[in-house]
């Protein structure tokens, strides 16, 4: 049975992508908790595995070969559903699994046990996961401790998405310390790649920073004289009143 589609799809495909995790070269860091997982489960199968569109990568495997299967026969896109542990004892006694292809034929499984990753902004990408190719139960410390395992493995992902921002933002840090080539006439500014633009997109190139525009005071009189005359009476009336003010704070002082 094909998993319904999560009702925050964009969303969570959006998280997914945040991390620029997808098809990367296997890691230790991840590798370590797979082989943890498996160990402390007593299962031939450990995975992490995230839930593309229409896939389900592995970021970190023990005991299977393979790097992907198709998300529309994956045990892991039921379990981003929630956010529990989804633990099915026996495979071929679910309906929703009983078909399935990857309990009839390899990898053969019976078992599996799955916990959301679950990211700070309550997306599930995917899962850490364990399987069996025999029927059997998790108890309550295997399960509590796989559990703290995803947690981890959400925790990495965290560290490696702020440490893509920080190197991104040093790279800003030192484009903005050199010299910047700026136009004396129009004040557009030119890139590292010989490219002129504006100073607006330049900047927001480079940083968070979005602009809105106006008209200051001088321009607004100097190439808009009479809206300047109506606009700007108040805010010159004003102007001269505190002018006035200091003045004679003046010759008091």
């Amino acid at each position: 049975m094909k998993a319904r589609t999560p009702n925050q799809e964009v969303e969570r495909l959006e998280a997914l992508r945040a991390y620029n995790i997808l098809d990367t070269p296997s890691e230790q860091v991840y590798d370590d908790i797979t082989t943890l997982a498996a160990f402390i489960c007593d299962v031939p199968i450990a995975l992490i595995s995230l839930v593309d569109v229409d896939r389900q990568w592995f970021k970190s495997k023990v005991g299977l070969s393979v790097d992907e299967t198709p998300r529309d026969v994956s045990f892991c896109a039921h379990a981003i559903l929630s956010k529990d542990t989804m633990v099915v004892n026996d495979a071929l006694k679910d309906e929703r699994f009983a078909t399935n292809p990857l309990v009839s034929c390899a990898p053969n499984v019976r078992f599996y046990a799955g916990v959301p990753l679950t990211t700070p902004d309550e997306q599930e990408i995917g899962t850490l996961c364990v399987i069996d190719h025999k029927p059997r139960e998790l108890s309550e410390a295997q399960k509590k401790t796989l559990e703290a395992l995803a947690r981890q493995v959400v925790m990495q992902l965290e560290l490696r998405r702020v440490s893509s921002q920080l190197a991104k933002a040093l790279d800003t840090i030192e484009l903005m310390e050199g010299l910047i080539p700026i136009c004396s006439y129009c004040k557009g500014i030119r890139d590292d790649q010989g490219y002129w633009s504006s100073v607006e997109k330049f900047i927001e190139k480079y940083s968070d920073v979005e602009f809105t525009h106006g008209v200051c005071n001088s321009c607004m009189r100097s190439h808009f004289p009479e809206v300047a005359d109506v606009l700007l009476a108040g805010s010159d009336a004003k102007n001269n009143s505190e002018n006035g003010s200091e003045s004679q704070d003046e010759l008091l002082g």
